[in-house]
């Protein structure tokens, strides 16, 4: 006799019918992940999406709760759950005696649709002459899409999901998700932000760097990098002469590019841009002075004055990317170039999916109100404001002082991480030189000029690391080509060490061949 998962007994008959069909159910069921949470919830998402293609057609027989468990492996209870809820929502009907039913979706939807074979697709050579821009012509920073699955992903940018502050997080978006939260963030404030936000970044997360603003000289965006974009639309046109710090952030010299080709290298050594004629001979120039991008030094507090002083006599728009300025206190915090301003040439780009996750795309701008009021206008036309849910869930976590304590646990690990690199490098990596400026969660890695990183990467990826290859950051692809970027975020620490000692080994029998 057949037994469910909790060791009941099926009905002979009842298995018979089981065994007829079980290979449909088990292969409509395929992707479900048995050892992962949220089972009724992975169920009911199945069958959804099998009735909305027409698998599961109307009037359908769905299998009773125990055989459906049975195929699963999983708890009967988990499949009645699933099966009340569809019913609530109109996707299965009960019958009693009966069973459960398809009860959405008549099959005319689906025959009334054209299909696919009857849609002519025009190829590269139909669109080519049409495009104003190529943007995917552009040299772009390439990273695994499946990084996780690799045992060493030096990668920076990137998220510790045993990092991330779930069980805080989770508190906020449930007081999110309370009736007169809900009346405040479900509106269209047209060009506004969560007023909520706002004031939180004006109470603790600026004066952490120095920093106060009024309300209307911050704005919200999705991310860092559309802040960039939202201030190069604002500011260059054909003839605007950008500078970058060479080598730099490849997203926004590929934003500048679109928009002028007078886009020019600036110099970099051990302690950042270099304020020189050719920064002072730019109408906007873009600088990382917490720790530039991508060598990981930083600009001490004399070059920063410095840089200031040379803006204000060239009338330079500076564009300071401050993307990781506080997420490891490891000695005492220089102020960015923000707080130093005295001429207002200073557009401050900050982010909190850095301290976070880079997936909740939480980015601002704090900059003189005149520049606010127009980089608004500006973000209404593209998408009024970014989502105003995730503003408030990130205003609620502020606000109840987990950002704080998050910062504080995430430093403390990541300063861990720096520590044990900086003993492994020169141990494993003996032939190269290492950049990191204090509170960097990267190094910069100059490995023998007979190396090419690109390749390195790739042998290194057979062995289960990833690593960044550095040619990308330059304009010159050819100066930076053995070089490549060695981020600490997303492993865990107790996997660095042997991380590092088979990159070692994988450099070494480079160098020998």
């Amino acid at each position: 006799m057949a037994r469910t998962p909790n060791g009941g007994a099926i009905a002979s008959s009842d298995a018979a019918a089981l065994g007829k069909d079980e290979l449909f159910w088990g292969a409509l069921f395929r992707g479900l992940n048995r050892g992962g949470s949220f089972l009724q919830l992975q169920i009911r998402q199945i069958i959804v999406t099998a009735i909305e293609d027409g698998r599961l057609p109307l009037g359908m027989k769905m299998p009773s709760s125990r055989d459906l468990a049975t195929v699963l492996k999983v708890s009967r209870n988990t499949v009645v759950i699933a099966y009340e809820q569809l019913v609530d929502q109109n996707f299965l009907v009960s019958r009693q005696r009966s069973g459960y039913f398809v009860a959405g979706l008549p099959k005319k939807f689906a025959t009334e649709t054209p299909g696919l074979a009857e849609v002519t697709s025009r190829g590269d050579e139909h669109w080519a002459d049409r495009f104003a821009v190529r943007p995917s012509a552009h040299r772009n920073i390439v990273k695994p899409l499946d990084w996780q699955t690799h045992p060493y992903p030096f990668i920076f940018g990137q998220f510790d999901p045993s990092l991330f502050p779930t069980n805080d997080w989770r508190e906020s978006a449930r007081a999110a998700l309370s009736v007169p939260e809900i009346n405040n963030w479900a509106r269209d404030l047209i060009d506004g932000d969560d007023p909520a936000l706002i004031e939180q970044l004006q109470l603790q997360v600026l004066p952490r760097r120095g920093i106060h603003a009024r309300a209307d000289e911050i704005m919200m965006t999705i991310g860092a990098q559309h802040a960039l974009y939202l201030i190069a639309t604002l500011f260059i046109n054909g003839q605007t002469k950008v500078g970058i710090e060479e080598p730099g952030y490849p997203d926004a010299r590929n934003i500048f590019r679109m928009l002028t080709p007078n886009v020019v290298p600036l110099s970099v050594d051990g302690e950042g841009l270099v304020p020189d004629a050719a920064f002072q001979s730019c109408a906007l120039a873009y600088v990382t002075a917490s720790h530039q991008c991508p060598t990981a030094v930083t600009m001490p507090l004399p070059r920063r004055v410095e840089l200031l002083k040379a803006a204000a006599a060239g009338d330079v728009v500076v564009v300071e990317d401050d993307y990781e300025g506080e997420l490891m206190p490891e000695t005492a915090t220089l102020p960015p170039l923000k707080s130093l301003d005295r001429a207002s040439n200073v557009l401050y780009v900050g982010s909190l999916s850095k301290a976070l996750a880079p997936g909740l795309r939480l980015g601002y701008v704090v900059a003189p109100a005149p520049v606010i009021r127009e980089l608004r206008a500006l973000r209404r036309l593209m998408l009024r404001h970014p989502p105003l849910n995730n503003q408030r869930v990130a205003a609620l976590f502020i606000g109840l002082g987990h950002y704080r304590a998050h910062l504080a646990q995430v430093g403390r690990v990541l300063l861990e991480r720096a520590k044990l690199l900086d003993q492994l490098l020169p141990k494993h990596l003996p032939s190269c030189s290492f950049s990191r400026g204090p509170g960097s969660t990267n190094f910069w890695v100059t490995c023998p000029t007979s190396i090419d990183a690109t390749a390195l990467a790739e042998a290194a990826l057979e062995q289960g690391v990833v690593i960044e290859p550095g040619a990308v950051f330059s304009m010159d692809e050819t100066a930076s080509r053995h070089c490549f970027r060695l981020g600490f975020s997303s492993i865990r620490t107790d996997r660095i060490e042997v991380g590092i000692e088979r990159l070692g080994k994988v450099l070494a029998k480079q160098l020998e061949g």
